[in-house]
């Protein structure tokens, strides 16, 4: 087994989304899944994971497929949400490993969509959003794309891709790890030494 803290699971997630209230009948669902797996150890991005989901009470529309680049045909053959649950716990270590997210959508997202016994994820998450504003002393959040901004890192890829943006999460993490190695209250979860 891995040490435990030295890798770091970076999540962003894409669900099915409108412009307005959702259709009747529907209700937002993951349907991307981005990981980056972050290594505390040698303070890098060592991997990069998409996992599309097919949702199962909503359907991508005009404006979501703008949004995020994924159509329906593309989610259709992703696999079911249950399922994406179990390659996260078994390829990807989620219920030992720390994970972050921007913010606490992603991990309400998957509280809401988790049967019981179904979160794949341990009880370690790191709002990587809050984590920023209190490494750089700002007085409101910003959203990722700001964050990269104001860090002075580029955005690489498409923003709104899951994978993209969990890429561009795990920059901005590293960004922050390295200000706070050392620390007591470092959040990440590496161990102290």
């Amino acid at each position: 087994m891995e040490p435990f803290g030295r890798f770091l699971n970076v999540i962003d997630v894409e669900a099915t989304c409108w412009e307005g209230r959702p259709p009747p009948g529907q209700t937002s669902e993951i349907i991307e899944i981005g990981l980056c797996v972050v290594d505390l150890e040698s303070m890098e991005r060592v991997s990069r994971h998409r996992l599309l989901v097919r949702p199962a009470r909503s359907t991508v529309g005009d404006f979501c497929t703008e949004l995020t680049g994924l159509t329906q045909k593309e989610v259709d053959g992703g696999v079911g949400f249950p399922e994406a649950c179990d390659i996260l716990r078994r390829d990807h270590y989620a219920w030992y490993r720390t994970w972050a997210s921007w913010g606490d959508y992603d991990r309400r997202q998957f509280e809401r969509q988790c049967a019981p016994g179904g979160y794949p994820f341990g009880a370690r998450h790191v709002n990587a959003k809050a984590v920023f504003r209190e490494v750089y002393g700002l007085t409101r959040r910003l959203g990722m794309k700001a964050a990269l901004d104001h860090a002075g890192l580029p955005l690489e890829g498409r923003h709104h891709s899951g994978a993209d943006d969990a890429w561009n999460i795990g920059a901005l993490v590293l960004r922050m790890a390295t200000a706070q190695r050392g620390r007591p209250d470092d959040p990440w979860g590496r161990p102290h030494r």
